[in-house]
């Protein structure tokens, strides 16, 4: 019988080693459905900012490619993300801007789950908002509900470990990590 495990990528929108993003990010792979194996992705840190004169001159930096090969390579991805002045944190939007002007775009058709954390009480809402309005320009399969947005997250966590100790967020991402599961199955033919 031939393995059916599911590869997800995992993108963190953020960068900060005390990020309760990336704490939730680190988290998944325990809170996964045993039918799904969960990786990070490549950093995107490096990339410079997007500029049309780069790309046409020396092509696409080598960042860029293997972000967009792990994109393509996976069943699904999970994009954990902070919220920056109400929006998609500017190094992920240039990483995800860099992407789409490949002819081969990573994200095209491409199931995607999104979660995010803050301090306030909306939970990162309004950056899920716009990134939801970005991947849908580049025709991506948006996973709807259930959603995670993990407000006050200062509550959330370990202060020490970061580790994610609040019972009913815990069980939040593992429904909805169960439900993706059924969505990338259903979308790619893989029951």
């Amino acid at each position: 019988m031939a393995d059916n495990t599911l590869d997800v990528l995992v993108i963190c929108g953020s960068l900060r080693k005390g990020s309760f993003n990336a704490a939730l990010a680190r988290a998944l792979p325990s809170l996964a459905p045993p039918g799904m194996a969960l990786k990070p992705a490549p950093a995107w840190d490096k990339m410079p900012l997007y500029n049309f004169d780069i790309q046409n001159s020396m092509g696409f930096p080598a960042e860029v490619t293997a972000w967009a090969d792990a994109i393509r390579s996976a069943d699904g991805v999970i994009i954990v993300s902070p919220e920056y002045n109400w929006s998609i944190p500017g190094g992920l939007k240039n990483a995800i801007d860099w992407v789409s002007r490949l002819k081969d775009v990573p994200f095209k058709e491409k199931p995607i789950a999104l979660q995010s954390c803050s301090g306030g009480l909306l939970g990162g809402a309004r950056m899920q908002y716009h990134l939801r309005m970005a991947l849908t320009t580049l025709d991506a399969f948006l996973f709807g509900k259930p959603e995670v947005f993990v407000n006050f997250s200062a509550k959330k966590f370990d202060e020490k470990t970061l580790a994610l100790i609040d019972q009913p967020t815990i069980d939040m991402v593992k429904q909805q990590l169960a439900w993706f599961e059924k969505f990338i199955r259903r979308l790619n033919g893989k029951s």
